[in-house]
């Protein structure tokens, strides 16, 4: 797993493995993680599917409980294909902005 950390957040990408397996690991990865934002940069997977971003949703559930933002990046899959629950956006500036904003609502008690 790649990790790459900015200012509020942390963005994960990973090269030449499945998504299965890129899940797998950050579970192993996540007690180390679940205090930062976290962006998961799926813009590398080339075959990616709805059902295959809706995997990471208890995990993204998990990680919004615990007060943090939790944004995967792929312009191969829709929100509307997703539930609410998974922000998903096509660019890591779109996540970027995200976990900005959420910040923000978190700051103010929204």
């Amino acid at each position: 797993m790649i990790f790459n950390t900015e200012e509020s957040l942390i963005v994960i990408s990973q090269e030449k493995i499945s998504i299965e397996l890129f899940l797998e690991n950050l579970e192993k990865e996540y007690a180390k993680l679940k205090n930062d934002n976290l962006v998961l940069d799926l813009l590398g997977f080339s075959k990616l599917s709805p059902y295959n971003v809706i995997s990471f949703l208890e995990l993204a559930k998990r990680h919004k409980k615990n007060g943090k933002s939790f944004v995967i990046v792929s312009d191969k899959v829709s929100y509307d294909d997703v539930p609410d629950e998974i922000n998903i956006v096509p660019s890591i500036q779109e996540a970027r902005d995200i976990v900005e904003m959420e910040e923000i609502e978190r700051d103010l008690g929204l």
